[in-house]
């Protein structure tokens, strides 16, 4: 049986953590709290009094207008008390949501922020899930534990004020409420335990379902699902999720209805003694019908308090289990310099050069590179050809510090890439890989990759070298029209090789000493394609480049090639050198070549 891990923080931790943040960022949350736990224990004690106060004023026959004075004392101190809870409840809640939207700002940062290998770990990734789940909501722990520490609160001044009250009475009917309140725990707690180690099969559920709407909705995969009649297949998953969500809702019911079965025979054998023992008090004791009044009411509410205590600890340990979850993510180590370390020196040009470099991916029995030797020379333009998962992107990620080797080291101008800051490193590159993010910004937002501060003449001739300018120029707002459609109705969609450009023009913008381009024309039609080679050496000029592709022609431009495969580098050379060579890269230069010489027939 496997053994469940133990979190990495206790309650009284996470407690703690969270009035650390409350202290900054919601000041005033935890004195609402316990303002709000006094004002609902004196609103619970004023119901409790207005009924035996008023009935003992009838026992006592006292005047109409005392009687009415006191039922109006009570009233009002009701709506008053009532009131003022709610005031408080109602300011504190800003300060609560400001506390909540700081840890999810924490969650996304580490998100964006943190060592590229993490996003490759799964681990890593349940964990972010996780810490965004507990973070999504108001009835969330990252902000519902406010409101279980004020009911907490509560409880015990509560249980407080009402065991001063009972014990005038019977110790023993004392002890049958202690009992059977522990009895209705202990039955609570089972089923909030079961409600709570099946939560991962509800949420699994809730995110499969998500995930299909998501994709059926899906502006991209729009043309797909008509062309391919994927709506009935669609709808198909969907109900299948669907069932298997309702059996599982319905056997979470029937838990339920046992407890709830098992509490009301608890409720009648705890209320039915406390009759039998106040009755026989009445009879032999001289207890007055406001008396009685009093210590049934305050019987049957002091189970209240009791399992308020019991299920309120019971809610803030699980709370404390994801909030453990939430710092564990955000505490979750970094591979990677990010803060401090040496400074990038400066240079008008950088060599790059990687000494006897492997890399494995994790859980990967071989590794993708062993033991690579490569310079890239200060202003190189240095080409990387080779079959699918040669390792040409790995490569690329382990030179601009995506990675770093599983042995060997990467260098710059001589010196280990790890002692560096790495953000400061990344600084050094402009790349445009095969995986990229689009935001629904404008084209200007896009390309500068900020809102503000952006120069429209840089982006002007990053748009001309990119091949984007006559697409620009067609778009109803140029620079400023929307990019998609899912924030902004009057966005445009742009198609794979508009895309391709518009990240190109990215990279351009940001005008690092070194450009990585990834298959910068895999979607480029030939026209278009041909367009950005002639522009090559003007985009490159004073950069060290390195350029990814399949398609062996656009490799003519550059200083030197190299084919990638088994691990390391099996040719290197120019274009002409390679195809003199006639080994691996002229023949796959000439299965290429003949297809489009073939094509010439038709």
């Amino acid at each position: 049986m496997k053994t469940k891990e133990k979190p990495s923080y206790n309650v009284f931790q996470n407690v703690g953590w969270m009035v650390g943040m409350a202290w900054k960022y919601g000041k005033g949350t935890l004195l609402c709290c316990i303002f709000t736990a006094l004002l609902e224990v004196l609103f619970h004690l004023t119901q409790l009094y207005i009924a035996p106060e008023v009935l003992s004023r009838v026992e006592q026959r006292v005047p109409v207008w005392e009687l009415l004075a006191t039922i109006g004392v009570f009233t009002a101190a009701l709506f008053l008390v009532q009131g003022f809870r709610e005031y408080v409840v109602q300011n504190t809640l800003f300060a609560r949501v400001d506390v909540r939207f700081t840890i999810v700002g924490k969650i996304a940062a580490k998100s964006m922020t943190t060592s590229y290998p993490n996003t490759l770990k799964d681990d890593f990734l349940k964990l972010r899930e996780k810490a965004f789940f507990a973070s999504q909501s108001n009835d969330m722990a990252a902000e519902h534990i406010w409101q279980t520490l004020t009911m907490l609160l509560a409880n015990l001044g509560g249980f407080v004020v009402y065991l001063g009250i009972l014990s005038r009475i019977n110790g023993f009917l004392l002890l049958v409420i202690i009992a059977t309140c522990a009895a209705g725990f202990w039955v609570s707690r089972y089923t909030n335990n079961w409600m709570f180690a099946h939560r991962d099969e509800e949420e699994q559920y809730y995110q499969k379902k998500s995930y299909l709407r998501s994709k059926a909705e899906s502006v991209e995969l729009a043309k797909d699902i008509r062309m391919f009649g994927l709506q009935n297949w669609l709808n198909e998953l969907l109900d299948q999720i669907h069932n298997l969500y309702l059996d599982f809702k319905l056997r979470c019911e029937r838990v339920e209805a046992l407890a709830d079965l098992v509490e009301a025979v608890l409720t009648m054998a705890r209320n039915g003694i406390a009759y039998v023992v106040l009755i026989n008090m009445a009879l032999h004791e001289g207890l007055s019908a406001s008396e009685f009044l009093l210590y049934f009411t305050a019987a049957t509410t002091f189970t209240t308090w009791v399992m308020g205590i019991l299920q309120e600890m019971s809610t803030l340990h699980k709370e404390s289990l994801d909030l453990s979850l939430i710092r564990e993510f955000l505490d979750y180590p970094e591979p990677f310099r990010l803060e401090g370390g040496e400074e990038i020196p400066a240079a008008k040009s950088y060599e790059l050069r990687l000494s006897g470099v492997s890399f494995r991916y994790p859980g990967a029995r071989e590794d993708t590179l062993h033991g690579l030797d490569l310079t890239v020379h200060p202003g190189e333009k240095l080409a990387v050809v080779g079959l699918n998962g040669a390792g040409k992107t790995t490569l690329v990620k382990l030179l601009c510090g995506l990675l770093d080797p599983t042995e060997g080291v990467v260098l710059l101008n001589g010196r280990d890439i790890r002692n560096f800051n790495r953000r400061s490193y990344y600084a050094l590159f402009s790349a445009v890989f095969q995986e990229f993010s689009v935001l629904d910004v404008t084209v200007a937002e896009e390309i500068a990759q900020k809102a503000s501060g952006i120069d429209y003449g840089r982006i002007q001739d990053c748009v001309e070298k990119a091949g984007l300018a006559s697409t620009i120029e067609k778009l109803p707002k140029g620079l400023d029209t929307h990019v998609g459609r899912e924030v902004y109705l009057d966005g445009v969609l742009f198609s794979g090789g508009e895309t391709q450009r518009l990240m190109l023009a990215r990279a351009l913008y940001k005008d690092g000493p070194i450009l990585l381009l990834d298959e910068p024309t895999a979607a480029l039609d030939p026209l278009a394609e041909n367009d950005i080679y002639r522009k090559y050496s003007d985009m490159t000029k004073g950069k060290t480049s390195l350029f990814i592709s399949h398609r062996l022609a656009s490799t003519r431009f550059c200083d030197r090639i190299l084919l990638i495969g088994d691990g390391g580098i099996r040719e290197e050379g120019t274009h002409e050198s390679l195809l003199a060579l006639g080994g691996e890269y002229a023949k796959l230069f000439a299965v290429q070549s003949r297809y489009y010489q073939e094509g010439k027939e038709f």
